[in-house]
């Protein structure tokens, strides 16, 4: 199903799932903090504020979904964001253009009760008409919760890197898992626009 990038998509038991608009920076900041400030999820060090993530947002300059997953509540209403993620460059070099990396946080109060997952399929769906061949995501490990929901939407572990970051006094991996999202064709057919695509389920 495909759905304009300004449309929401429901799962029937509460959650919706949409595309991230400006205005949900600051929910999105707020998600990401802890895990930047506690623990070492992220290699940043200083936690992004509401117009830093605007900023992030509008480097995907229509290309990347961001998307989030919100709650219904009474009357039919959106309540707050439960969990965001988002598509970004693999590389910079311009022959991994058809490969990207993607990220999902999940707010500490929404663990567990499957808007991670319903998220993390709209966003590989979306990659996957969009006509990327290959979606990465990298893991800080260990990592359990990250590395089954992942493999839960269709990743499997490609390599790890080890020790390449040091944060909170320790050595860190960083595992990369890999998705097959369209088969690679000669010559190699160039991805659509996430804003000519929209928010595609299933």
């Amino acid at each position: 199903m495909v759905v304009p990038a300004s449309r929401a998509v429901g799962n029937g038991g509460g959650i919706v799932i949409r595309a991230a608009v400006p205005e949900d920076a600051a929910a999105i900041a707020a998600i990401y903090a802890p895990h930047v400030l506690v623990g070492t999820v992220s290699f940043e060090t200083e936690a992004p504020d509401a117009g830093e993530m605007r900023a992030r947002m509008a480097v995907s300059d229509g290309l990347y979904p961001w998307l989030v997953a919100t709650i219904r509540v009474e009357g039919g209403t959106e309540g707050g964001v439960l969990a965001y993620a988002y598509a970004s460059a693999f590389h910079k070099r311009e022959a991994y253009r058809f490969a990207c990396e993607t990220t999902i946080y999940v707010a500490d109060a929404a663990q567990r009760q499957g808007a991670g997952r319903l998220l993390y399929e709209a966003l590989i769906d979306t990659l996957r008409a969009q006509g990327f061949t290959q979606a990465i995501g990298a893991i800080a490990l260990p990592n359990d919760g990250s590395i089954k929901l992942h493999e839960a939407v269709g990743f499997r572990r490609a390599g790890v890197y080890r020790e390449v970051g040091y944060k909170n006094g320790q050595w860190i991996d960083v595992g990369h898992w890999q998705c097959a999202l369209t088969g690679p064709s000669v010559p190699p057919v160039e991805p659509k626009r996430f804003a000519d695509v929209g928010l595609v389920r299933g």
